[in-house]
């Protein structure tokens, strides 16, 4: 149930709607209590990764890297 609570805080925040063609397909919801846990593992590992897989598209992190090590301690301990 917080997967599904977490999309739709996501899609009233922004304005912008989750696809979940695979959760959807799966045909399990949180109240499916006749379902086994495999099945509601399935649904939830499917939901979790289109969430995240639509934020990453959305909101891409940019990184800053740079090769450059510095040379010497980084921390010392007194």
């Amino acid at each position: 149930m917080l997967m599904v609570h977490i999309k739709k805080y996501y899609e009233n925040i922004t304005n912008d709607e989750i696809p979940t063609v695979r959760y959807d397909a799966l045909e399990v919801s949180p109240v499916h209590i006749h379902k086994n846990k495999k099945c509601h593992k399935d649904a939830i590992l499917a939901l979790g990764d289109e969430i995240v897989t639509h934020v990453k598209l959305q909101h891409p992190v940019t990184v800053g890297y740079t090769s450059d090590i510095p040379q010497g301690k980084i921390a010392v301990e007194p």
